[in-house]
């Protein structure tokens, strides 16, 4: 009979929360006895199941099908457990591991030894947490101590094995962390010994370039690279025999640009120039645990001024309640409550206890060293010791403390979960209550609320009404004077004027502007300050970007919603940094606008931009709210710009390229237009009426036509109407004649795009494309419309007829203006003369337009946008009456049409598809982010690096070559199929003329 010493006769046991369970489990566990290794095993597990280790073992398969799991698996284990009792059962596991690993040269088998061990460590620690017979102190320290043993033997294993492949010279190879430079932090929960039952690890690698002996092939940097990786491999990775644990680097410095190992210079120059006040509370906690452990910590030491200041720091709590505040934001932890309640970040959670003894340890531990333990319970007993904190609260805390530590553990036992948030399920939520040894799930709810009360009252008393204002050390905007450490920090920060930056930010907290003169304003941008000058010091030019950011400020009318909105979204900060470095145009509207940070929070916002039938919905159901005309045209400017800024940011972030942005652009001028005639008939017809059976539509034509649009276009429009012939006037109270009627329409129609209104102005509109161009009357008749295009328009006119789009308007009309403007586009012509007319109309806007020189004029230049759009405009009016499938307004679509058909060869057609792609590019990047020029000499380096990223290219340099072959390209594809062909047929022209004894008149 096994004589077994734990658990012993009194130990209290929690019962089974499932019976079922319960009884499967025992019936899978005696079974076991049937296939067992040895009779004395077999033995070992039929009399496990009666007396107090049966009463464990019916916890255990009652409520934790994770540890079930692992009873089955490890019967032996179990019996040692059983047997000899948790202390000596552990220790004799972390033996046999360190002995196996450091006997190892193969890194799988290496891992199998250390996640069997893991499955084991889980197995005896639970037991012993269950039936009582450790403390939580007990129990976070094994855990603890088993992920230290883990890195040390996997650190251990890799110096040995780089030692040997010659990459490094270890100064103790029998003792390979000795003294080998390179040593692993362990943070948070691990480093205070508090890791809870399925905790990450936390951990910050460091390596000393000059404590080393390399002598591999790669930089030293990857070298210690790859032995992380490594290492979190080794920890981290899943294998069929589950992992060690999980593994997180984000605690080093700056995790967004640097490396997972990092050299022991860069990390002691980041905590002196750049630390902040969460990196001094999480340095609380840091412990050296795998590795140099010399080298470690005098890594700590060197950090010591850094973590423990001498003077009395009560911004930090201030800045680390603004963190806290942070986490109930993105987490939901707004009231106390059980189902569903997070017990760590929630309200009255192990969060709050943790903030409550840290943020007095940064206050008083820089004078006080008795105050800077690591470990929770002993900061607050020290706390209490030094007459910081009462001894009730401090007793409350801890007792709260060690409540939710062990609810944390039961809650992860069940399924070796990562997690601290309390079922939703009744049925669940009971389990655990059950687990943790209440009576019923009442009980439970009674005692955990009990709890989370008195932790967020004794918080509330230490947090709730402080201002909550942020220092990060060497950013001091006080008094009247530059303080000397800001000006440095400034300029390390890349401010070549750190002195004009620190005056403004000095009359930003002494209420320069309308933003930030109230109190609650001026404590938020404080918060704000540090984050928002790191995020313009990463711009190609912070001076710059700082003060368009300083003008966008000028301009605000409140503060405390937007800066609300960077405190709850800090990522807005990062983007508006980029806009106002990168894009002054776009930093300009925002400056007019900053109510369109708002649309930035929309969901989606980055995602694919909206097709029509999205745009038609969103703008359906604004308007629903307007109460008038005019709040029709404000609604609707708000609309565009919200969209105009989404695509401009898209470009600038290259979510999209030119032709998406060029068609997004243009399905919100489309949808905003055909939105508005409803409304602007409407307001019409007040004095007018309406004219019955009549409809207008609107043809779209250039950019708009071609859905090529960028930020700054215009709208080029044509508007058509048709009304019965025997209806002369409309039927309002001051009827207008059909001419009259369609004429005060479409200019009332242009007014309401054009007109300025406090959300600004639509869009530019040019009705010069209408038949007859400026002498013709605003609208035209369908008739008039189809008879100017068929005996009239001169060639250029139906050049740009090809690029002729119906955007809107009545569906009958619109159906009727696509098969005139087809008819007349598919109507048989004059090749040769069509020719010449589009060369020469090609040379006199050369002459007029094009600046030799100008690599960055892509639309005028040879071989740029107008090249390419007159061969495509060109083929199309010369072949449509044959190919009439080759029409399109799409420069792009029309190219491939052209190709498909056989009547432009495919190598061109991708020569002239390639330069227009990259014109639009171009253009698109240059449009939204600047006005007016685009200049080499004076553009921002981060604009130049945007037109870069968006082409394609490695460097400026290669963009530049790039588009000068693109040029090239497409003039020769110009010349060869419009320039000499047009000299030909010139000739031929000529000849014809002669003989017929007259010369005809110009048409082009």
């Amino acid at each position: 009979m096994p004589d077994f010493v734990f658990p012993g006769p009194e130990a209290r046991l929690p019962d089974a929360s499932d019976a079922d369970r319960r009884d499967r489990g025992r019936e899978r566990f005696v079974a076991l006895a049937d296939t067992a290794a040895d009779d004395g095993l077999a033995q070992f597990i039929r009399a496990a199941v009666d007396g107090p280790t049966g009463r464990l073992l019916d916890a255990v398969f009652g409520n934790s099908p994770y540890l079930t799991s692992c009873v089955l698996r490890e019967p032996d284990f179990l019996r040692r457990l059983l047997t000899q009792g948790p202390e000596a059962a552990l220790a004799g596991l972390l033996a046999e591991t360190r002995a196996a690993v450091a006997a190892e040269t193969d890194i799988a088998r290496a891992m199998k030894s250390l996640r069997v061990a893991k499955r084991r460590m889980a197995l005896a620690v639970a037991l012993a947490d269950i039936a009582g017979a450790w403390d939580l102190t007990r129990v976070t320290a094994a855990l603890s101590d088993f992920a230290e043993a883990a890195l040390r033997m996997s650190c251990g294993f890799l110096l040995r094995r780089a030692h040997a492949a010659g990459d490094l010279v270890l100064p103790h190879p029998d003792e390979p962390e000795k003294g080998c430079g390179y040593f692993v932090l362990g943070m948070g929960k691990l480093g205070a010994r508090e890791l809870n039952y399925s905790s990450d690890i936390d951990l910050i690698v460091v390596f000393d370039p000059d404590g080393v002996d390399y002598r591999g092939s790669k930089f030293i940097g990857e070298f210690f690279v790859r032995i992380t990786k490594d290492l979190v491999r080794m920890m981290d990775e899943r294998t069929m025999d589950g992992y060690v644990f999980r593994t997180d680097l984000r605690l080093r410095p700056d995790p967004g640009s640097t490396k997972i190992a990092i050299a022991l210079p860069a990390a002691e120059t980041y905590y002196e120039s750049f630390g902040q006040n969460w990196e001094r509370a999480a340095m609380i906690k840091a412990r050296c645990v795998a590795g140099d452990d010399a080298a470690g910590q005098g890594f700590l030491s060197h950090l010591r001024p850094f973590v423990w200041r001498k003077s009395l720091d009560f911004h930090a709590i201030q800045d680390i309640q603004s963190i806290k505040r942070q986490i109930h934001a993105a987490k939901g932890g707004a009231r106390v409550a059980v189902a569903g309640h997070n017990i760590k970040l929630g309200r009255g959670g192990i969060r709050e206890i943790e903030f409550f003894a840290q943020t007095q340890q940064l206050i008083w531990g820089g004078r006080e060293p008795q105050n800077r333990n690591p470990r929770t319970v002993e900061a607050l007993r020290a706390l209490v010791a030094t007459g910081h904190v009462r001894d009730t609260v401090a007793e409350e805390l801890i007792a709260a403390y060690g409540y939710l530590r062990t609810l944390e553990h039961r809650l992860q036992m069940i399924e070796d979960a990562q997690t601290q948030t309390l079922p939703a399920d009744a049925g669940k939520l009971r389990e655990l209550a059950v687990f943790m040894g209440h009576a019923d799930l009442p009980a439970f709810e009674t005692a955990l609320k009990e709890v989370l009360h008195t932790v967020e009252g004794h918080y509330a008393d230490l947090f709730e009404e402080e201002a909550s204002l942020s220092d990060e050390g060497n950013l001091v905007f006080t008094g009247n004077e530059d303080d000397p450490a800001t000006i440095q920090t400034l300029g390390e920060m890349g401010y070549t004027n750190p002195s004009g930056v620190a005056g403004t930010v000095r009359g930003w907290h002494h209420g320069r502007y309308r933003a930030v003169r109230s109190t609650r304003s001026k404590e938020m941008l404080t918060e704000l300050v540090p984050t928002l000058l790191r995020a313009l010091g990463r711009t190609a030019d912070p001076d710059k970007a700082f003060f368009r950011f300083d003008e966008f400020l000028s301009r605000l009318p409140a503060g405390v919603q937007l800066f609300s909105l960077f405190y709850t979204h800090p990522q807005m900060l990062d983007l508006v940094a980029e806009i106002m470095g990168d894009a002054p145009r776009l930093s300009e509207i925002l400056a007019r606008n900053p109510g369109l940070m708002d649309a930035v929070l929309t969901p989606g916002f980055f995602d694919a931009l909206p097709g029509r039938a999205e745009l038609v919905q969103e703008l359906d159901l604004r308007l629903a709210d307007a109460r008038d005309f005019e709040h029709v045209l404000d609604i609707s400017r708000r609309f565009a710009n919200d969209h105009k800024f989404q695509v401009g940011l898209q470009t600038l972030r290259r979510t999209a390229d030119a032709r998406e942005a060029g068609r997004a652009l243009a399905a919100v001028a489309d949808v905003v237009l055909d939105r508005l005639i409803p409304h602007v008939t409407a307001d019409l017809a007040r004095t007018s009426g309406l004219f019955p059976g009549a409809g207008l539509a609107v043809i779209a034509m250039g950019k708009a036509g071609g859905e090529e649009m960028t930020a700054t276009s215009d709208l080029d429009l044509i508007c058509v109407y048709d009304a019965p012939s025997d209806v002369d006037m409309s039927d309002g109270r001051k009827p207008l004649s059909r001419t009259e009627y369609f004429g005060r329409l479409t200019q009332r129609f242009v007014n309401a795009i054009t007109a300025m209104t406090s959300e600004g102005r639509l869009w530019e509109v040019d009705l010069r494309l209408r038949p007859s161009g400026n002498k013709g009357p605003l609208a035209t008749s369908l008739e008039s419309f189809v008879k100017y295009n068929r005996d009239d328009a001169w060639t250029w006119e139906h050049l740009a007829l090809v690029r002729a789009r119906v955007c809107c308007g009545d569906p009958l009309l619109a159906e009727k203006v696509r098969a005139a403007i087809r008819e007349v586009l598919c109507r048989p012509r004059d090749g040769d003369r069509l020719l010449v007319d589009v060369a020469d109309m090609r040379a006199r806007m050369a002459k007029e337009l094009t600046k030799d020189g100008d690599a960055w004029d892509v639309k005028h230049m040879r071989g740029g946008m107008v090249d390419v759009e007159f061969v495509s405009q060109y083929l199309q009016l010369r072949h449509a009456p044959t190919h009439p499938h080759i029409l399109s307004p799409n420069t792009e679509t029309a190219l491939r049409n052209l190709a498909a058909a056989g009547l432009l060869p495919a190598a061109d057609a991708e020569a002239l598809d390639r330069a227009h792609f990259l014109w639009l590019t171009v253009q698109g990047v240059l449009r939204h982010c600047i006005d007016g020029r685009f200049s080499e000499d004076t553009a921002p380096p981060g604009l130049k690096d945007k037109l870069v990223k968006a082409a394609g290219c490695d460097s400026f340099e290669h963009l530049q070559q790039a588009m000068a072959a693109r040029a090239a390209a497409a003039s020769d594809v110009f010349r060869r199929v419009v320039d000499e062909p047009a000299a030909a047929a010139r000739a031929r022209l000529a000849e014809v003329q002669a003989d017929a004894g007259g010369v005809e008149g110009d048409r082009s």
